[in-house]
């Protein structure tokens, strides 16, 4: 499941996954959310939150996932990825070179640093 992150400034996206997280998330929650932001603005600042409670993506959640990502290439302006799932912020760091934008994956003790990170 997707859950939008209110309170963040009108330049920032946000989600946070809990349980799994399945394309249909995407296809109804993620996607419509960036193609809206994309329609007022050229650019997002990005935060996704993996905390605890999230366990996993389905294969169509992934693949959601890449798509949009490059569908969007030029967009993102700063992404956060907030999470202690390690395979997650290996392929971050791994395929962060591909954003035209900054890229940077941070502990789920540093939530409020991503926030902040992304504000400034």
């Amino acid at each position: 499941m997707l859950e939008r992150i209110q309170g963040l400034p009108e330049n920032v996206l946000g989600f946070e996954a809990k349980g799994e997280v399945t394309g249909a998330d995407y296809e109804s929650v993620l996607i419509p959310a960036v193609e809206k932001m994309l329609a007022q603005r050229k650019s997002i600042r990005f935060l996704y939150h993996l905390g605890n409670e999230f366990t996993g993506f389905n294969a169509k959640a992934m693949w959601d996932d890449a798509k949009v990502g490059l569908q969007h290439l030029a967009a993102w302006e700063r992404v956060a990825v907030v999470t202690d799932v390690e395979w997650i912020r290996v392929a971050m760091k791994a395929f962060g070179f591909v954003l035209s934008g900054k890229l940077r994956v941070f502990g789920n003790n540093e939530l409020m640093e991503a926030r902040r990170w992304l504000e400034t």
